[in-house]
C-alpha cells in the first residue's frame, strides 16, 4: 500500500476519475457562471460584452438589498435556531433519554426527508386566511384572538417561513450533533462526576469544549444551506406577498429564467458565492482561534 501511495502516477490513476468529474460538473459551470457575469442577454438572442455594468447595476439595484437583507436575517435565525435546537436535542438524546431515544429521533427527523412542496401546502392549508380560516386561525378565533392573514404580510410570512424550516429541519441537526456528542468518551464523563461536576457545570466544563468541533461544523453546514435557501420560500409564498419574501436564490431564479437574463443572473450567483465563502472563513478561523486558546 505505502508503494502504491509513493508512486505519483498510481496517485494520478487513482484521482483522475473523480477529478475529472468534480471539474466537470463543479468548477465548468462555476467558471462559465463567472465568464457569463462580463454579458448581456440569453442562448436565444444572443450575448454582448458589457465589461463591468453588471456589478455597477448590482450595486444601484434596490432590488437586491431587500434581498439580501432578507436573506441575512433568514440566515442568521435559521442557523441560530437549527443550532440551538438541534444541540438541545442532541443533548436530550445522550444524556436524558439514552437507549430509548430512537423512535423520538426517528419521529423528529422523519419531516426532514418529506417533500418541500408537500411541507409547503401542508403550512399553507394550516395558517391559511382565505376562503376559509385554518387550524392555526381558528384556534385564534376561539381564544378570542382573530384571524390572521399570515401569508398576506411580509412579517407574519416571514414568521410562517421560520417556523416550517425550522420544524422541517432541526431533526437532522439533532441527529447531526447526537453523532457528535457519542464520540465524547464516556470516561472522561464520569470521571468529571467522580469530581462532583453535574449539570451546568459538567455541561458548561466537559460537553461543550468538545463538542465545538461539530457545531462549528454544523454552523457551516446551516449557514450555507441557508443562505442558499429557495425551495421552501419558492414553494410556500413565491417570494410574496410582492418582494416581501424573495431571498437572493429567487431573485437570481427570476432574473436568469423569467426574464431570460443570464448575464445579471450570474452576478447575482456570484455575489451569492461570495458570501458563503466569507462566511465559512470567518467561522474556520474563528474555530482555529478558539482550539489554538
Amino acid at each position: 500500500m505505502k508503494s502504491v501511495f509513493g508512486d505519483r502516477r498510481a496517485i494520478v490513476v487513482l484521482l483522475a476519475p473523480a477529478l475529472t468529474v468534480y471539474t466537470l460538473v463543479m468548477l465548468v459551470p462555476v467558471l462559465w457562471s463567472f465568464v457569463l457575469t462580463f454579458f448581456k442577454g440569453n442562448a436565444l438572442e444572443g450575448f454582448r460584452f458589457v465589461g463591468v455594468d453588471n456589478f455597477v447595476r448590482l450595486f444601484s439595484d434596490p432590488y437586491i438589498w431587500d434581498a439580501l437583507l432578507f436573506t441575512l436575517k433568514y440566515a442568521v435565525l435559521m442557523t441560530a435556531g437549527q443550532i440551538i435546537c438541534g444541540y438541545g436535542l442532541a443533548l436530550l438524546y445522550t444524556f436524558v433519554l439514552r437507549r430509548t431515544s430512537t423512535i423520538l429521533r426517528t419521529l423528529i427527523f422523519f419531516p426532514n426527508i418529506l417533500p418541500t412542496v408537500a411541507i409547503a401546502v401542508l403550512y399553507q392549508k394550516l395558517f391559511q386566511s382565505a376562503p376559509a380560516d385554518g387550524v392555526v386561525n381558528n384556534l385564534l378565533t376561539n381564544l378570542g384572538i382573530g384571524s390572521v392573514d399570515w401569508l398576506g404580510n411580509d412579517g407574519t410570512a416571514f414568521v410562517v417561513i421560520i417556523i416550517m424550516d425550522l420544524w422541517r429541519s432541526m431533526g437532522f441537526y439533532g441527529v447531526l450533533l447526537y453523532a457528535g456528542l457519542l464520540d465524547i468518551p464516556e470516561e472522561i464523563i464520569e470521571s468529571a462526576r467522580m469530581d462532583g461536576a453535574r449539570g451546568w457545570s459538567l455541561f458548561r466544563s466537559i460537553v461543550l469544549p468538545m463538542s465545538l468541533p461539530i457545531l462549528f461544523s454544523s454552523i457551516i453546514f446551516s449557514i450555507n444551506g441557508t443562505v442558499k435557501v429557495f425551495d421552501s420560500i419558492y414553494a410556500l409564498t413565491g417570494g410574496g406577498p410582492g418582494n416581501g419574501t424573495t431571498p437572493l436564490t429567487l431573485y437570481m431564479y427570476r432574473t436568469a429564467f423569467a426574464y431570460s437574463d443570464y448575464g445579471y443572473g450570474s452576478t447575482i450567483a456570484f455575489l451569492l458565492t461570495l458570501i458563503c465563502l466569507v462566511i465559512s472563513l470567518f467561522i474556520f478561523r474563528s474555530s482555529r482561534r478558539d482550539v489554538t486558546l
